[in-house]
């Protein structure tokens, strides 16, 4: 069962921002429901205060369902909301009118405040809403100005001051400007989130490019010069044979003896290439973390540890690095190198559990059978090595490699770090 709090947690950094600002546009809703409708009830009659209650509740609700569509609009999941948009501008159009009818013919007092509050307010978040759903700044000022100038427009039937009705546009023009800038900041800082995501993700991915052609200019170093080689040779010994010479043989001779040099070689190339250093790899992972804005501490020695070991640890590192990155929301990753009785220790512990996903390494804790801790469990289970992992407070995943060590690298392991 989901933990309470579990449906936040499992979603990663920019889903968690998308999240806030969504709930935010909606809760812009419940200020205009509270300022506009339910303070009516103190300025007026139970019945028109109801009826502007209902209005501004109606309202609020098209806003809201504006505000969603227009933010899913701008992460390209929607068509433009422009039937949502025109919806509501009419339902805009509809209160205010209301608002002004019930301000003119209403009982005097205090119930023209509230009509005019309703009157002001509703156009003020209409403007604020609709520049979500528009692009460029020359529209989203049009938005708001065409508001501003219908907020004035419909005070002529109030009979008010010309002063008053400019006072009132300005109003509109300044309130409904601040929400649409809030608003669109808003906007601009989920999607710079989403794009710092994207680029961390790019920049793994390059990583992995850059590897994959280091590789391959190994092995063209490596291949290129001995397969032309092994051509001219071949067509030598070809020409020779032709000729009936005995040194063709002595041309295949050679051909044989750089063919076997050449697998020798590419066998030490894709070695180095699946072999894992343990102090290389903590120095990559470093990186990494602080380029992704993760604070790493790394610490203990690593030298006189037995090349298979290293190489065992290091694969622990890279994959537990890489699982920090993909599946967890961590702020800190500590590694920990020590010896203990014989045995090197490599703890990785990070601060960003989300949920289960069955992979079981950092950052998606919970597995326990996940191909990612099966992979190091054979690999450790080379060197007689065990591997733990699992949850150890709330929100910090801890995974533990232990490894044997043989006497002498024992003792020599033991006196480097002495």
């Amino acid at each position: 069962m989901r933990r309470p709090g579990g449906w936040w947690r499992v979603k990663s950094t920019p889903e968690k921002v998308e999240t806030y600002t969504r709930w935010s546009f909606h809760f812009f809703g419940v200020i205009e429901i509270l300022a506009l409708g339910v303070t009516a009830y103190g300025r007026t009659g139970v019945g028109l205060a109801t009826a502007l209650c209902l209005l501004v509740t109606a309202h609020a609700a098209v806003c809201m369902l504006v505000s969603a569509r227009a933010l899913d609009w701008t992460r390209g999941r929607r068509p433009q909301p422009v039937r949502q948009m025109w919806a509501l501008v009419v339902v805009s159009a509809v209160v205010s009118t209301t608002a002004v009818v019930i301000a003119e013919r209403g009982p005097s007092g205090e119930v023209e405040t509230a009509a005019g509050s309703v009157y002001g307010g509703v156009l003020c978040y209409a403007a604020g809403v609709i520049t979500l759903g528009v692009r460029g700044w020359r529209r989203r000022v049009a938005v708001v100005g065409g508001f501003a100038v219908g907020a004035g427009l419909l005070t002529f039937p109030l009979e008010m001051p010309l002063l008053a009705s400019v006072v009132l546009a300005g109003l509109v023009m300044v309130t409904g400007g601040f929400l649409a800038v809030t608003s669109i900041f808003s906007l601009w800082l989920l999607n710079a989130v989403y794009a710092l995501d994207d680029a961390k993700e790019t920049r793994v991915r390059l990583a992995v490019a850059e590897e994959r052609l280091r590789f391959g200019r190994d092995l063209h170093d490596v291949m290129g010069r001995n397969l032309a080689v092994i051509a001219l040779k071949s067509e030598l010994a070809v020409q020779l044979s032709r000729r009936g010479r005995p040194e063709a043989v002595e041309q295949m001779i050679e051909v044989q003896r750089i063919a076997q040099e050449s697998q020798r070689e590419v066998r030490d190339v894709v070695r180095g290439y699946r072999e894992a250093a343990l102090e290389v790899e903590l120095a990559g992972a470093r990186g990494v973390l602080s380029a992704a804005g993760i604070v790493s501490e790394v610490t203990g020695e690593t030298a006189g540890l037995p090349a298979e070991v290293q190489s065992a640890l290091g694969w622990v590192v890279r994959e537990a690095t890489t699982n920090v990155l993909r599946h967890g929301d961590a702020k800190k990753v500590a590694v920990t190198v020590r010896m203990s009785e014989g045995r090197v220790v490599l703890t990785v512990e990070n601060d960003g559990v989300a949920e289960t996903t069955g992979d079981g390494l950092p950052g998606s804790p919970g597995g326990t059978g996940g191909s990612g801790l099966s992979g190091l469990r054979e690999r450790l289970s080379a060197v007689d090595g065990t591997l733990e992992a699992g949850p150890v407070g709330r929100g910090v995943f801890r995974l533990t490699a232990e490894v044997p060590l043989p006497a002498a690298a024992a003792g020599a392991a033991l006196g480097v770090a002495s």
